[in-house]
């Protein structure tokens, strides 16, 4: 079993900045990968970006450049750096972990970007 808490998540004005976090209960190199999903209302949840355990990344299109997903080993904690957001940026944004062939996630944790 794999716990998730993420946090970090509030309102935002545009062009500002959020630093996601997303604490993990297992060590987290056991895990193949995490991931940032987000859903804004009335839409599908949607993958934002994934950091495999040899490190390897993955961006959706629209946060390229402006989102970075990261990892503190030390910490078992899981980040989604977020610079430059945008109004359709608002959602809310879950972390995920593929391990032991299962899937786990989080409780979510809301971000608004209004002005």
């Amino acid at each position: 079993q794999v716990e998730l808490v993420e946090s970090g998540g509030g309102l935002v004005q545009p062009g500002g900045s959020l630093r996601l976090s997303c604490a993990v209960s297992v060590d987290i190199l056991s895990i193949n990968t995490l991931a940032w999903y987000r859903q804004a209302p009335g839409k599908e949840r949607d993958l934002v970006a994934a950091l495999t355990s040899d490190d390897r990344t993955y961006y959706t299109e629209s946060v390229k450049d402006r989102f970075t997903i990261s990892r503190d080993d030390a910490k078992n904690t899981l980040y989604l750096q977020m610079n430059n957001l945008e109004p359709d940026d608002t959602a809310d944004y879950y972390c995920k972990a593929d391990a032991y062939g299962l899937h786990f996630w989080g409780q979510g944790t809301q971000v608004t970007v209004s002005s």
